[in-house]
């Protein structure tokens, strides 16, 4: 892999670059559409070449229950599997198993845990997942680490990331001393973690560059700590990394997100909202969040956006789009999930564009005064989930 910084925003520290990768090359910021089970809902490869996604996301932990890498092997790795010729990157599995909590146990360095699927017994450790991401054949590889949740104490986020440290070296070490299966090559990100914490958050940092890596993932952000504190977090973090290596905020996806984040000098995002959204019947526009399922779209002929190129828009209305939903439809579902996919990866590239133009601060300042932000109720949310999890877990 090979990282080519071309721009830097002189306001802010937003920045354009170039990944290039053995099966194409990354044109920086991006949004990465998510393909967990080898597949982005709703989407073929072909509409995702239509909307200019140019890498997307396979999911370790999926993957391994099914269709398991048998199957996988036996196509010639992930890229095969689904015909998708362009870049992926795989994440390490280490977040499902995060979500899971009361599925799995973590002993040293093994984490046990029951498949959400049929309650079979599995078993994850740095080394399974370098091999099980070997196997997918992904253009960059994710480190195995332990992702906190929110809200978290200091000690805990203290001995998490003394563990996350030791996964990611583990996980350095196998995969460097070993060829790619399928050929090309395979880059190696690791993740920043540290909870909400900026001490830890800079003693990752530190860590991870003394240790060298292709690349550097954000995580445990985006988990419903409040937005100022993602922000400030994120550029802090994006401030302490190298120059001459890609930066990824890891499942960040709201569109405010997405922009406050390039401005803070992310180059990589990744989120399921647009699809998992529109399938829901929230759309994405350059005005902000519209639901298609309100009664106010019904005689409404104008595009979902009118300044959208994609099919769904070029094609449909959103009254016929509001039909499609009062009737189930799965084609409403497939038509939202194309719109909101276009809008993301043209929100990224409208971004760069900007960058390489020297005109980022007028874009930035232009698309909050037209895009109408949605309340924050990420950490109200967090709170609830968390509390909800410790009483299942007790019981």
């Amino acid at each position: 892999m090979n990282f080519i910084l071309h721009k830097r925003s002189n306001t802010f520290s937003a920045r354009a670059a170039t990944i290039e990768t053995d099966h194409g090359n990354i044109e920086t910021p991006i949004f990465m559409p998510v393909g967990t089970h080898a597949t982005v809902k709703a989407l073929s490869n072909e509409e995702l070449d239509r909307a200019k996604a140019q890498i997307i996301l396979g999911n370790t932990y999926h993957l391994y229950l099914r269709p398991g890498m048998d199957v996988i092997k036996a196509a010639g790795g992930l890229h095969p599997f689904m015909n998708w010729n362009k870049p992926i990157l795989t994440d390490s599995g280490g977040f499902q198993v995060f979500s899971l909590a009361h599925l799995r146990k973590i002993e040293g360095d093994i984490t046990t845990f029951r498949s959400h699927i049929d309650g079979s017994l599995h078993q994850f450790s740095p080394e399974v997942s370098m091999e099980i991401q070997r196997i997918l054949g992904s253009d960059i590889v994710m480190v195995f680490d332990e992702c906190t949740p929110y809200p978290c104490d200091y000690d805990y986020a203290k001995k998490s990331l003394a563990v996350t440290h030791r996964w990611e070296k583990i996980s350095k070490d196998y995969l460097r001393s070993r060829e790619p299966i399928w050929g090309h090559s395979q880059a190696l990100f690791a993740i920043v973690q540290g909870s909400v914490y900026e001490d830890l958050r800079m003693e990752s940092v530190k860590f991870l560059t003394d240790e060298s890596f292709d690349g550097y993932a954000i995580g445990g952000l985006a988990v419903g700590e409040p937005k100022a504190m993602m922000y400030d977090l994120t550029q802090k973090v994006c401030d302490a990394l190298p120059l001459d290596k890609p930066r990824y905020l890891m499942g960040v996806g709201k569109p405010e997100d997405i922009i406050h984040s390039i401005a803070r000098g992310v180059d990589m995002m990744d989120c399921v909202l647009p699809t998992r959204n529109a399938r829901n019947g929230s759309v994405y526009t350059w005005d902000g969040k519209i639901n298609i399922k309100n009664q106010q779209y019904k005689t409404d002929f104008a595009p979902l956006d009118s300044e959208c190129s994609c099919y769904a828009c070029q094609n449909h209305t959103r009254a016929y789009m509001y039909h499609l939903y009062r009737q189930n439809e799965i084609l409403g579902m497939r038509l939202n999930s194309i719109h909101n996919i276009h809008f993301f990866i043209s929100l990224t590239r409208k971004a760069r564009k900007a960058i390489m133009e020297d005109r980022f601060p007028k874009f930035y300042r232009d698309f909050f005064n037209r895009y109408r932000v949605e309340k924050d109720h990420s950490e109200a949310n967090a709170v609830h989930r968390e509390n909800r999890r410790k009483k299942f877990t007790q019981e």
